[in-house]
């Protein structure tokens, strides 16, 4: 749980925000949510008929038997994030600044397997302490999925 590391990273990707990227969350897999806040994502997954895993657990230390991540992870420590999920090397698809695509660490990480969704409009998040409060961030984010059927394309939502 990150809710007392860095209040800029208690945001949580809103219900219409997965609801777009769902034609690309195969519905067989498990999805690991391992960011939980206030735990509504999880809940968002179940809604949308996935099995979902979201557990206030540490990310760094923990990891249950799933297929694929689907998650928002703190920003504030999106290489330290980045770094474990390589080393987990299973599919996943993470919302993220879109400046991150122009880091070099991050594509020696990931851009063998690497693939993009661009929406069209910045996905809008909602803080823990004001969680009826719509957030859209001065900076745009992608959804950046590895190991998945998008491996090497960009698809403009």
């Amino acid at each position: 749980m990150f809710v007392s590391r860095n209040k800029t990273d208690n945001y949580e990707t809103n219900k219409e925000s997965w609801i777009e990227i769902t034609e690309y969350v195969p519905k067989d897999k498990i999805v690991w949510c391992p960011f939980y806040c206030s735990g509504k994502q999880g809940k968002i997954f179940k809604e949308l008929g996935y099995t979902a895993i979201h557990e206030d657990k540490d990310f760094f230390k923990y990891e249950p038997e799933y297929d694929i991540i689907c998650c928002n992870p703190p920003f504030s420590i999106i290489r330290d994030i980045s770094i474990r999920l390589h080393k987990l090397g299973k599919p996943f698809i993470i919302v993220a600044p879109s400046r991150l695509i122009m880091c070099r660490w991050f594509n020696e990480l990931f851009k063998k397997d690497l693939g993009l969704i661009i929406p069209a409009k910045r996905p809008t998040f909602n803080n823990i302490e004001t969680p009826n409060k719509s957030y859209s961030p001065p900076f745009g984010s992608f959804y950046y999925a590895w190991k998945t059927e998008l491996t090497g394309k960009i698809i403009y939502i």
